[in-house]
């Protein structure tokens, strides 16, 4: 196309989904009760985590980090969602556009080493409990967490900055319900090559590096716990892993399958199934796995609700007492 033609795209279109009025209320009715259950869950597993004395330990640092991502990752994508499902007008603004990606895989990114140092914390407890105390300490898993936030903040400045670069001068309809990479790259009339190599490095990296370092610790996870003599200790070891080995499952199965794959095309509407999965589905399995099937955090709960209850029953006595 001649550049002298070029007309500037201003705003993006999302496509969306195609579907009837009643369809996208009841979608938009669903995503509406997984988003405030999801930030509910999680910012009372944050809350617990913060609060509870017998909650501090490395394990649940990682986990209170981890629902704090999901507030993030969700709410990048889904207040938007929740508005285009009942807007006639899907639009959002380049700039708008850009800083959703750049939020959206930088909590994805974290979340990915999060999980993998997780991975290495059970690692620690179950094949080398006697020097677990001195290794993991509070101070290393804070350290551990921030390298993750740092590292992908700044990994994913460079492709961001490098979509920011390239001329988009229409169609300007994005096939998603978000600003995903391949289908904002496709709108592009400029070279995306450089781009879309660093993306596919940075992705190719994090996700198969992440990937391959759960697995080979779960594997001597698995054969530590299978030298248990006793049934009641494989048991407490299995069920101290097996939350975080749904969530690693779930997580890493959607994303390799959107992320690695080097043909896109003609598959756009799988993706965005898929993409509703892993954007909404799995952050509200996060708190569901983490408290649900957890006693200690189940405890804790009940303990915090205890002490609600004496705390508003010593008010109104005071107030009883004052009048």
């Amino acid at each position: 196309m001649d550049a002298g033609n070029w007309t500037r795209v201003e705003e993006f279109i999302f496509v969306g989904f195609s579907l009837s009025r009643e369809q996208k209320i009841l979608m938009f009715m669903f995503v509406l009760a997984a988003y405030i259950l999801t930030l509910t869950g999680d910012l009372i597993i944050i809350v617990l985590v913060r609060v509870d004395v017998c909650l501090h330990t490395p394990m649940y640092y990682f986990i209170s980090n981890l629902c704090f991502l999901g507030i993030g990752y969700t709410s990048t994508t889904l207040p938007k969602m929740l508005t285009d499902l009942l807007a006639d007008t899907k639009s959002i603004c380049v700039l708008c556009c850009f800083i959703q990606f750049y939020f959206f895989f930088v909590f994805g990114a974290t979340e990915h080493l999060l999980l993998t140092v997780m991975a290495a914390d059970r690692y620690m407890a179950i094949c080398n409990p006697l020097r677990y105390p001195a290794v993991m300490s509070l101070d290393v898993c804070s350290r551990l967490a921030s390298g993750c936030w740092v590292a992908c903040s700044l990994a994913l400045m460079v492709p961001t900055v490098g979509l920011s670069q390239l001329s988009f001068c229409g169609p300007n309809r994005i096939n998603h319900f978000f600003c995903d990479f391949a289908p904002l790259l496709k709108l592009a009339c400029s070279d995306t090559a450089a781009t879309e190599i660093v993306f596919r490095i940075i992705s190719w990296s994090v996700i198969i590096s992440c990937v391959v370092f759960i697995a080979v610790s779960y594997i001597f996870i698995i054969f530590t716990i299978l030298k248990i003599p006793s049934t009641t200790g494989r048991k407490k070891a299995f069920s101290t892993c097996a939350a975080h080995f749904v969530v690693v499952f779930i997580y890493f199965g959607t994303v390799i399958f959107i992320y690695l794959r080097t043909d896109t095309n003609d598959s756009y509407y799988v993706d965005k199934v898929v993409s509703v999965f892993y954007s909404v589905v799995t952050p509200l399995l996060n708190p569901i796995i983490y408290s649900l099937r957890n006693k200690e955090v189940k405890e804790a709960l009940k303990r915090s609700l205890e002490k609600c209850r004496h705390a508003i029953s010593d008010f109104f006595n005071l107030r009883k007492n004052i009048s």
